[in-house]
């Protein structure tokens, strides 16, 4: 008859393992991506056909002429939005699908924010909208989909100044992008 082992070297045996699979993961997480990352991809949607993100090399470089400090920088050239810290360095920088309605090269100023989803002119749920400036009587605002997806083509003609992020972006610029945070929009 094989010997028993106590109950203490069984509870042993458990908390040994245990403790090594915690330190296999947490070596793992140290090696994978970090939420500071420079660049993140947009997951695909249903409409992503319509708005094709390419995919990138690098990370883009801040534009030239955009200012100094604390900022958020879109490109309306590059369909790109950086957040850039008070020492000039870039926190994060992601892709972005634009509305019909561009904003004029300049700086503004992040003023009305609205967390709570609403539904944007396109017809989906938005949520987590900065609006900076208005263009040609519409007005013009980061935003992403509540469900992730890119925004469908405007129906018609319609004028959108709404500028989709993908979901984790925007969380990222919701909470980098606080009342007064500059907006610098170049070309």
């Amino acid at each position: 008859m094989p010997a028993r082992l106590p109950s203490w070297a069984w509870v042993s045996g458990l908390t040994v393992g245990a403790i090594a699979a915690v330190t296999v993961l947490a070596v793992q997480a140290d090696q994978g991506p970090h939420p500071t990352a420079v660049a993140t991809k947009p997951k695909p949607s249903a409409s992503a056909d319509a708005h094709p993100t390419p995919k990138e090399t690098a990370p883009a470089p801040v534009p030239e002429g955009s200012g100094t400090g604390r900022r958020v920088v879109y490109s309306v050239g590059q369909d790109r939005v950086w957040l850039v810290d008070a020492s000039d360095a870039t926190r994060r920088s992601f892709k972005v699908w634009p509305g019909t309605v561009d904003p004029d090269p300049g700086k503004y100023s992040v003023g009305t924010r609205r967390q709570d989803p609403t539904t944007g002119s396109d017809g989906v749920r938005i949520e987590q909208i900065l609006y900076f400036t208005q263009e040609d009587g519409v007005w013009v605002a980061f935003s992403n989909a509540v469900d992730g997806s890119s925004p469908p083509p405007p129906a018609g003609g319609a004028k959108t100044g709404g500028i989709r992020l993908p979901k984790a972006d925007g969380d990222a610029l919701w909470e980098f992008g606080t009342s007064g945070t500059t907006v610098t929009v170049v070309a």
